[in-house]
């Protein structure tokens, strides 16, 4: 046999694992160390002494469990109803709740601002009729918009646990004797709660590193991620210590998280059945229009950022004045052709970003699932890490490590490129690998047999099949790096800013018309690809999520 493929393979995951480790262990290693500090000052006793810090955390975790129980709430029996019933408008009703996965946050925090905030249009509308709201700011608004911005990452893994349910387990409970209340309870429920816990896991730990959300409504309430970015960009100086320090306390909340998550899913894959779904129950009459409106209800609001964002960015306005009901293209014209650059910067580092996340992703995936060596198990753990970084903890440990010395990219683009690319590494790799299972060793091997070098077999034979799984992770690495705000917020300098770095300035500054403006393009170049890849190319995103 040639031994001379193996060798290629298994200095190329030699390379990668180079590569790796300075771009990704090296970071995270200094945010470890980091939070030591130096001269006998220890970022942990610190974060023990000062309340603040052990109350954030308690305020961050209280948060995390708080909005999975309400998404819980909301996104299970929405799956269900979308899975064992059709009514009115149930077509609209199932689809819809997928186009919340493509809002950044930045702009669901603000639009809930502008409709709930102070001078919001229903608090103000609401106030005219001598009903006062109580502030959004804080607990409710954090609440509210997490709610209905992480509900559908629930929803999605409960409809595919309930449609692969096979339904012939719980009609055998049903021939016996047990009311169909009680089969579902303690037949299907069982079965399904794996991927339901998976998926709440899942929203905990996205809670936990929220920085957009966190910092446009959390008000007077002390949060791990918005303490993390103040230690880091304090305008009387960063402190490294406590940037370390409350940084590897988000790790360490998420690899927790992750953990059990694991379990989780392990112990599921010996559960769920799959089989004969149940066919869909036809309602009509009151029932049906009474669980289409309740159902359609929930995507509704969860929809409101996208309606107040499309009107808000129309609408006149006068600094943090908006008129509404007064329409203008100032806004956009503004975004457009007077102060392009934040469009212009986000376009350009996505794109190197996602041209260079899925080149290396698939390179990695083939190596991991086709060419195992004893370097490869190795890179399969180094490239979950960015699972349990949140992107502040990402972004921070871009900037103490290339801040100066060998290699310096603070102030360059380079570095924002480089958050990009670490914080969806794990993402394209995942994207990558789902299709390489299903890819038979054979078909490589009898090009090889035939006289074709290994590297040439994998760009002939092996990289025109994955190229659906490759176009899906590009799309979708694309839609979730322009809307990158916790790690590029860290590390971007002056001039460079992206549009959710300028979507993000601007509504602290109160300016909501132009933030709305900046936020309308963005959601633009977000679904544009999408729109394409399904609907011309006919490519199935979400399932290559799955």
């Amino acid at each position: 046999m040639n031994r001379r493929g193996p060798d290629v393979w298994f200095w190329l995951a030699a390379a990668l694992l180079v590569v790796l480790a300075v771009f990704l262990v090296y970071p995270l290693f200094n945010i470890i160390t980091g939070s030591f500090g130096t001269g006998g000052r220890s970022g942990w006793a610190t974060l023990l002494a000062e309340v603040r810090y052990g109350q954030a955390i308690v305020n961050t975790v209280v948060l995390g469990v708080v909005v999975t129980c309400t998404t819980l709430v909301l996104a299970v029996p929405l799956a269900y109803v979308a899975a064992r019933f059709d009514f009115p408008g149930k077509a609209i009703v199932t689809v819809l709740p997928l186009i919340t996965l493509v809002i950044p946050e930045v702009i669901s925090a603000q639009t809930w601002l502008m409709l709930l905030g102070n001078n919001g249009i229903i608090t103000r509308h609401l106030a005219d009729h001598g009903i006062e709201l109580p502030s959004f700011y804080g607990w409710p608004g954090l609440i509210t918009a997490l709610t209905f911005g992480y509900y559908t990452y629930i929803y999605i893994g409960t409809l595919a646990a309930i449609r692969g349910f096979d339904v012939q387990l719980e009609e055998a409970a049903q021939s016996l004797g047990t009311p169909p209340g009680r089969a579902r309870r303690h037949v299907m429920l069982p079965v399904i709660l794996p991927a339901i816990l998976s998926s709440a896991l899942l929203v905990f730990t996205l809670v936990v590193g929220n920085f957009a959300t966190a910092a446009i409504l959390g008000g007077r309430v002390g949060l791990l991620s918005v303490l993390t970015y103040q230690a880091a960009v304090a305008e009387s100086g960063s402190d490294p210590v406590m940037q370390s320090t409350l940084a590897s306390v988000s790790i360490l909340l998420v690899m927790v998280v992750l953990f059990v998550q694991r379990r989780v899913v392990a112990r599921g894959r010996h559960e769920v059945v799959q089989g004969r779904g149940a066919r869909p129950e036809r309602l009509r009459g009151r029932r049906g229009l009474a669980i289409g409106a309740a159902a359609g209800l929930v995507v509704v609001v969860s929809l409101l950022p996208l309606a107040t964002l499309a009107a808000g960015a129309f609408t006149r306005a006068r600094g943090p004045v908006m008129r509404w009901g007064e329409w203008t293209i100032l806004n956009l014209e503004r975004a457009l052709l007077r102060a392009p650059e934040p469009l212009l910067n986000s376009l350009a580092y996505a794109a190197a970003a996602t041209a260079i996340a899925i080149a290396f992703s698939t390179l990695v995936a083939y190596l991991i699932v086709k060419k195992k060596n004893l370097l490869t198990p190795a890179l399969d753990y180094v490239t979950a890490l960015p699972l349990a970084l949140s992107g502040t903890a990402i972004g921070i440990g871009l900037l103490m490590s290339f801040n100066a010395g060998w290699m310096p990219l603070t102030g360059t683009g380079a570095i924002i490129v480089l958050a990009y690319i670490v914080r969806r590494l794990s993402f394209g790799i995942r994207n990558a690998s789902s299709t390489l299972y299903n890819v038979p060793n054979s078909i490589e091997e009898a090009s090889i047999s035939l006289g074709v070098a290994p590297v040439a077999s994998f760009l002939k034979v092996v990289l025109p099949l994955m190229a659906p799984a490759i176009a899906a992770a590009a799309v979708l690495t694309w839609t979730t790096t322009i809307a990158e705000l916790s790690a590029s917020i860290i590390v971007y300098s002056g001039g460079r800013e992206t549009l959710p770095i300028q979507i993000y300035k601007l509504i602290d500054s109160g300016l909501m018309a132009q933030a709305s403006a900046y936020g309308l393009i963005l959601i633009t170049i977000i679904l544009v690809p999408i729109l394409v890849a399904t609907r011309v190319f006919r490519i199935d995103l979400f399932a290559s999520r799955a």
